[in-house]
């Protein structure tokens, strides 16, 4: 009988078990493709966002200044790192919305990279200059490379950082007038080449297949270019009859290159100081266009399909946007979606553009083709967008 017994409660007993637990709920679980974050400036929040419903899925607190904040991603789109103005290094666990690792790098910092391989996460820095290479998974330093210049040993403001292929970064100096290549791909004993460039970079780019990195230049006309795949040859000036230094042009706010607008072999950048767009044959790097725009740009990002480019403004003309068509070269939109629309991003397939209005406290989200307005989200004072779909793409 105790055998019988014992045989019985052995075949039930589990059963049981099984059924129990499916009667429990399931766990939430989905993926990060469609994730995002909206810097909130004023408050040292982000809010995480989704792209397929439009909505808020969470916000996360206590990132110190992100007066002048970016966010690079981990290859998996799990984790979010934000670089602070204040020198913070924040990891985010965008599933769980916690702050998995912050590190006080700097004492003032503007931005970073992420490595090819998604192991290093390397910020730049205005103060004490220099670029600093992290752990991605720990954050704990692993490489340190200053940016001092002259026979003094000055430091130098670190502008521009991309992530190259092979564990490679490119950045430019902006009191050393200069562009450097810094190889991690042994971070502890890392190896940084040094290139003559022109007078004050302000910003730069890397084109999304890494082979050109090209600073925007604030002290000079023209632009600096090196090509990463003959570095030997040095940098050279492309746009010569372009830039500020010619004529003193007043600048309300300096232009981003990072947006990086490619379309039919041809790159749209923003002018400085100037209600211009530069159209650029890719083959030749010889100007071929200026598009007429409302103000002085500040953003110039294309659509992911390349068929559109979209613009944002300086002060104090920041309330509008326009759009351009590639095939004519022509604007063909101008509308006024609110009050200091300060950054655009694309959701990845470009159906639909988020739009932050840092003085109407929301972000608007616009269809791409109708360019009628979709939704609009809460947000304090919020700055830049960025989503998860930036893992995938160089420079980004």
């Amino acid at each position: 009988m105790f055998r019988r017994l014992m045989t019985l409660v052995q075949v039930t007993l589990p059963a049981l078990l099984v059924a129990a637990c499916s009667t429990a709920p399931a766990p939430s679980v989905r993926g990060t493709g469609d994730l995002g974050v909206i810097i909130e400036r004023a408050s040292g929040q982000i809010q995480v966002v989704e792209t397929s419903g439009r909505s808020r899925v969470a916000q996360v607190s206590g990132l110190g200044d992100l007066s002048h904040a970016s966010v690079v991603f981990s290859r998996d789109g799990r984790y979010a790192y934000v670089f602070g103005r204040d020198g913070g290094l924040t990891k985010v666990d965008l599933l769980t919305a916690t702050i998995a690792r912050r590190v006080m790098q700097a004492g003032n910092s503007i931005g970073g990279a992420i490595s090819q391989d998604g192991r290093l996460v390397v910020a730049q820095n205005y103060e004490p200059g220099g670029i600093k290479a992290f752990d991605a998974e720990t954050l704990e330093l692993v490489a340190d490379v200053p940016a001092s210049y002259g026979t003094e040993g000055k430091a130098s403001k670190v502008v521009g950082l991309a992530d190259l292929p092979g564990n490679r970064f490119a950045y430019a100096l902006f009191d050393a007038n200069e562009i450097r290549v810094t190889d991690l791909s042994d971070p502890r004993h890392p190896k940084t080449e040094r290139y003559p460039a022109g007078k004050q970079p302000y910003d730069a780019l890397v084109t999304p297949d890494g082979r050109y990195f090209i600073a925007g230049l604030f002290g000079e006309d023209g632009l600096s270019m090196l090509d990463l795949w003959r570095p030997e040859q040095g940098v050279r000036t492309i746009l010569p009859g372009y830039g500020r230094g010619e004529q003193a042009l007043p600048v309300y706010k300096m232009p981003h290159l990072r947006g990086w607008a490619v379309a039919g072999g041809r790159a749209y950048l923003p002018a400085i100081g100037r209600h211009e767009v530069l159209v650029v044959d890719l083959a030749t790097w010889q100007e071929v266009a200026r598009i007429p725009v409302k103000s002085q740009p500040v953003f110039v990002m294309a659509r992911p399909d390349g068929r559109e480019v979209w613009v944002n403004f300086a002060f104090p003309d920041n309330g509008w946007m326009q759009v351009i068509d590639t095939m004519t070269n022509r604007s063909i939109d101008t509308f006024q979606p609110g009050r200091a629309i300060l950054h655009l991003e694309f959701t990845p397939r470009g159906e639909a553009v988020w739009v932050s209005a840092r003085d109407d406290d929301k972000v608007l989200i616009y269809d791409t083709r109708s360019r009628q307005k979709l939704a609009e989200l809460p947000a304090a004072s919020p700055s830049g967008i960025f989503f998860t779909s930036r893992a995938f793409r160089t420079g980004f």
